[in-house]
């Protein structure tokens, strides 16, 4: 039996809120499916943009890999911006391109870097983390 050399496939996440993207990236003919869903009729139409937009930036390179995505979590735009990170993640460790993340970084932060913000915890009193519940004296 031969050795076959293995095929290069790297798994990279990205996170938004409560929303978790994987992506599944290898050679291929440029195809991107987000949860089975081919990108060019993902919608809604703003999420399809915002997972574009690494690509846009990137040139070229994607169009000899097939990067699958899978989110959950979280809701539609959430989902994007975490498909987003996911990507731009997987481009540049695809790549080992520096240059690529200097461009990603001048672009937007939150393409590699997360946000830490996270919905604060509710207390009692009130209907929320800060609001009160109304008081009547009559």
């Amino acid at each position: 039996m031969k050795d076959v050399p293995a095929k290069k496939v790297l798994v990279v996440s990205g996170k938004r809120k409560t929303a978790i993207a994987k992506a599944i990236i290898r050679e291929g003919k440029g195809r991107i499916r987000i949860n089975n869903i081919p990108l060019e009729i993902y919608q809604p139409e703003i999420a399809r943009e915002k997972i574009r937009e690494p690509l846009l930036l990137a040139g070229d390179i994607w169009k000899k890999l097939d990067i699958k995505i899978k989110v959950k979590g979280g809701g539609f735009m959430g989902q994007a911006e975490a498909s987003r990170m996911a990507l731009a993640r997987g481009l540049i460790r695809w790549t080992k391109s520096s240059h690529l993340r200097t461009v990603f970084m001048k672009y937007d932060r939150t393409m590699l870097a997360g946000d830490p913000r996270r919905k604060e915890p509710k207390k009692f009193g009130g209907p929320g983390a800060r609001a009160r519940f109304q008081k009547s004296y009559r």
